[in-house]
């Protein structure tokens, strides 16, 4: 067995409320030199808070120990590889935080007047240019906060400018490759979705489009490369059909990290995008952190950015508020500024030549991944993969176990599972996306983990059917979990009473 690495210390750690001692105090106060106060009295009754119910008392240094402790169990980007596929997990460099960080910067306020805001403005600015460049759009707004956020935003534009031309059109089109939350975004701006087959490539089929793209479309959003790690090579085909029709193309841009520097959705005929800023162009993001969802657009569709947009004046930046054609706002105020720094010093510290190098790196690691496991797992499409490589679980369904037992099996090998069961158009998918910023030295390790993994299926199926073996938590009903969450704490005795 490759072992990445050792056991915890503490296997097990009771909770704050288990740790409590009857009179422990984790301060010390002098005694008062006053008379003591009724607070009631003081302060009144509605302003003083009740007693908490079994509030831990334990010392300062045993929270400390603690949460100390428990952080052990978080798995971080700084501790080892996430392999999750169509999310782009990458290190982000701290060079990025310092920036972030800049007193100026940081402090600013979004109530600030222009005048003391030109720096901050001027941040906006770049980043606007320095995307417009990458993706080869003529225009971008960094309003919304997340990409599906940006989604939505997009497909209000769409809307808008069909609208201008006598009709919103009631239909979207989405394939099967596509990001799940395509369909949401188009049904949430009031269109319905028709799904489109892909073919055996695992790519769009010409001729199932070109049969679909009928006068009620508005538009196709389409994520390139798709949700299996193939590029849609028909793409410049594939937006004429549509625009054809009177129709538009969404690119939902949430893979460009296989693309930056080397292809630009605008040379596509792509009429409007998102870009995931804390995926491609790094911030560190997961469990609902900040994140930014910029939206590129081709020029017929500037009109209808959000406002207010910014602009150019004799004496520095100033926002105009005169977009008579607007979405209107899609966020308070302009953005999560903080991600945006973080997106401007990551550009800038790349240049041209090294965001190309990052794309090409990226690349070379999924398919050096794909190379050492294609032997011992079924690749979903023959076709060359990008950024990611999807598998599928057929060669050990035969064994009876499926992705998320070999998931659960690879993170006693210390590594953070990679993306279980998705896309749904692969049975059994297992998707990988390894990033550029990965040695070849942690690669070899998770291609061993795996490796060996599928060895286990064909010896002792077991094993891995019952994994994990080293968590402090073992295997747990994933449904009842879903179905019965217990998300709330509470004392043996409370607990029992609810019990009867």
């Amino acid at each position: 067995m490759i072992n990445k690495v050792s056991k915890h210390i503490v296997q097990n750690e009771p909770l704050i409320f288990e740790r409590t001692s009857p009179g422990k105090r984790g301060y010390q106060l002098p005694e008062l030199d006053v008379p003591p106060v009724d607070p009631v009295q003081a302060l009144g009754a509605k302003n003083v808070r009740s007693e908490i119910e079994d509030f831990p008392e334990v010392s300062e240094f045993e929270v400390l120990r603690h949460f100390s402790r428990l952080s052990t169990w978080n798995y971080a980007i700084d501790l080892g590889l996430y392999p999750l596929g169509s999310c782009t997990m990458k290190y982000n460099p701290r060079v990025n935080e310092v920036v972030a960080r800049t007193e100026g910067l940081a402090w600013a306020h979004p109530y600030q007047p222009e005048h003391l805001s030109q720096g901050a403005m001027q941040v906006i600015a770049a980043l606007e240019h320095a995307l417009g460049e990458i993706t080869g759009m003529d225009a971008v707004t960094l309003q919304p906060a997340a990409g599906a956020h940006g989604e939505f935003t997009g497909i209000l534009m769409i809307r808008a400018l069909l609208e201008s031309r006598g009709g919103a059109r009631s239909k979207i089109l989405v394939p099967d490759s596509a990001h799940g939350t395509n369909p949401a975004t188009a049904m949430m701006v009031g269109y319905s979705v028709e799904n489109i087959k892909s073919n055996d490539r695992g790519v769009v089929d010409l001729e199932v489009l070109a049969r679909a793209v009928t006068d009620d479309v508005a538009a196709l959003m389409i994520t390139n490369p798709n949700t299996v790690g193939v590029f849609e090579e028909n793409i410049r085909k594939i937006c004429g059909i549509l625009h054809d029709k009177g129709a538009l193309v969404y690119m939902d841009g949430a893979n460009m990290n296989a693309l930056v520097g080397v292809a630009r959705p605008g040379d596509f005929g792509v009429d409007v995008m998102h870009l995931n800023l804390h995926k491609t162009f790094s911030t560190p993001h997961g469990g609902g952190g900040p994140g930014a969802g910029a939206v590129a657009v081709a020029q017929v569709l500037t009109p209808f950015l959000p406002g207010p947009r910014l602009r150019r004046a004799a004496n520095g930046w100033t926002w105009n508020y005169d977009c008579p054609q607007s979405i209107g706002r899609v966020r308070a105020f302009y953005g999560n500024f903080g991600v945006l720094i973080r997106a401007l010093a990551y550009i800038l510290a790349h240049g041209g030549n090294g965001l190309r190098q990052a794309t090409l790196d990226a690349l070379l690691n999924a398919n050096y991944l794909r190379t050492l496991l294609e032997p011992h797992y079924q690749i979903a499409y023959e076709a060359p993969s990008m950024h990611e490589c999807v598998f599928s679980d057929d060669r050990q369904a035969k064994k009876g176990v499926r992705t998320g037992d070999i998931a659960k099996r690879l993170i006693d090998y210390g590594f953070h599972p990679y993306t279980v069961s998705f896309p749904l158009i692969v049975r059994g998918a297992l998707m990988i996306e390894p990033t550029e910023t990965e040695s070849k030295l942690e690669l070899d390790q998770f291609a061993g983990a795996m490796i060996s993994i599928a060895k286990e299926v064909e010896d002792n199926p077991e094993l891995v059917l019952k994994a994990p073996h080293s968590t402090r938590t073992p295997r747990v009903d994933e449904v009842t979990a879903a179905r019965k969450p217990v998300v709330r704490w509470r004392p043996a005795a409370a607990a029992s009473q609810a019990a009867d």
